[in-house]
């Protein structure tokens, strides 16, 4: 025997209706939260991830700190990556700019997109980029070579802080690896029949 009364089905409507909306709120979340935790750590400086910054008027102080620059391609990504220049002594508040070179070694194109952080963890909260190439999908075709630029700044209320006087060196380092987003796939589909070819 069933309890079919109109109450219990009812119920069930009900419960049905709030696990579809948790469901959906987790799909949700689960799709959203990789952008929320990228801006939240460009925000805050979390995990070495450095703060993206607006130009404006700053201190320049006397104090230097040596940025280092580190460039790493994932293996699925036949790109030749590397920094134009290995180090820099900068001023804190002091902005500067620097270039990237990426090459397609390959003999098809390729769309590849970079990740950064900033070593020690510590000073991601004193790094700012104005300019970056970062969570960029870049098209290369076979052979073709690009300059990108990266305009940064060391914030200089890091010399308020005594807890990080024994900052002198921050590297920062980019990661290259084959997109494979919608844009991507629009970007490699807008090339004419015969650029796009096969081999790595």
């Amino acid at each position: 025997m069933t309890d079919d009364t109109p109450d219990t089905a009812a119920r069930n409507k009900r419960l049905a209706r709030r696990l579809f909306l948790v469901t959906a709120g987790m799909g949700g979340f689960a799709y959203a939260s990789a952008p929320l935790y990228d801006l939240f750590c460009r925000t805050t400086g979390f995990g070495g991830t450095p703060v993206v910054a607006q130009s404006g008027d700053r201190p320049i102080l006397d104090r230097t700190v040596k940025v280092r620059f580190d460039s790493n391609v994932d293996t699925a990504l036949p790109w030749k990556f590397q920094p134009l220049q290995r180090e820099v002594t900068v001023r804190l508040g002091e902005e500067y700019l620097a270039y990237y070179r990426v090459t397609n070694l390959s003999q098809r194109p390729a769309v590849g997109t970079s990740t950064y952080n900033v070593t020690p963890e510590t000073a991601g909260g004193w790094f700012n980029k104005l300019q970056c190439f970062c969570f960029t999908e870049q098209l290369l075709l076979p052979g073709q070579s690009v300059d990108m630029p990266v305009i940064f700044f060391v914030d200089p209320d890091l010399d308020k802080d005594r807890r990080y006087d024994n900052i002198r060196t921050i590297t920062l380092s980019y990661t290259f690896f084959e997109a494979k987003t919608e844009r991507a796939r629009t970007l490699l589909g807008g090339l004419p029949g015969g650029d796009i070819g096969k081999g790595g």
